[in-house]
């Protein structure tokens, strides 16, 4: 228990710092993040540039907070979007069930047949490759999981005793999905969402990285890795450093994430 204390306190301290850099960005980077200075191009990590710049001269520390902003908020939204559609869509289905739970069911099957590469890619075309396109694209991608999870989560709790006793006491379908089924979905809900957080981040990164991702001039830690890949051989500072900055927020936040899981499985139910 206390090493599962301690793991969600550390975790949660990498992330409440990331989440305060990524706010207070213009008051913390030493340069703006799209500052060109010509004698200064691709210098390793120095006393003037702690990280480093890249081939424009620009100071990669400050574009990694910056980019904090990028990646942090695409992760928060996308698994906020994500996470309230996929909730409704699989609560209804798994309270209704019959006819009605098969039919929803069998899109979610579909959809999930897609793969997600080619789903975004597709959506990123239609609507474009600025922060909303690629926003919307994982949202619209990563709600699919969270309704199976919740469908599945949803057959359970309309089986138990209250429920029940609420069909029984004549409620409405509205009051027994928002009173009773959903409020039993918390617990899991707080879990899922400190994984869709850094799965949001890495697919965002990925996109980027593979060069269907954002568009200049929004800037994130996959568009940073992605433009120090091809100099990596002879200028590693460009890609190692974002990739860090990567895998510390997807750590923190399965670190979190496993640390809650614990906790509720060892909460005593009454």
């Amino acid at each position: 228990m206390k090493q599962t204390n301690l793991s969600l306190l550390m975790g949660l301290g990498i992330i409440i710092t990331a989440t305060l850099v990524a706010l207070f960005a213009p008051w913390i980077a030493p340069y703006p993040y799209d500052l060109q200075d010509m004698t200064a191009i691709l210098q390793p990590p120095g006393m003037d540039h702690l990280l480093g710049t890249d081939g424009l001269g620009r100071d990669l520390l400050s574009r990694i907070i910056f980019g904090a902003r990028v990646s942090l908020s695409i992760g928060l939204f996308t698994s906020l979007v994500s996470l309230a559609v996929g909730t409704l869509y699989g609560a209804i289905a798994g309270y209704k069930g019959g006819w009605a739970d098969h039919f929803m069911m069998r899109i979610v099957d579909v959809l999930y047949a897609v793969p997600d590469l080619l789903l975004i890619i597709l959506i990123t075309v239609v609507i474009g490759r600025g922060f909303w396109g690629i926003f919307l694209a994982l949202s619209l991608v990563s709600w699919v999981s969270v309704a199976r999870l919740v469908r599945g989560e949803a057959l359970k709790i309309k089986e138990m005793p209250y429920v029940e006793a609420a069909v029984a006491a004549g409620a409405g379908n509205r009051r027994i999905l928002f009173r009773h089924i959903l409020p039993g979905l918390r617990g899991l809900l707080i879990i899922t969402m400190t994984f869709r957080i850094p799965a949001a981040i890495l697919s965002e990164s990925t996109l980027s990285f593979v060069g269907v991702g954002l568009a200049p001039p929004f800037s994130s830690w996959g568009v940073l890795a992605n433009d120090g890949w091809t100099a990596m051989r002879f200028f590693p500072h460009l890609m190692v450093f974002p990739g860090v900055a990567i895998f510390v927020i997807v750590l923190a936040c399965n670190v979190v994430g496993d640390a809650l899981r614990d906790l509720m499985e060892t909460k005593p139910r009454i």
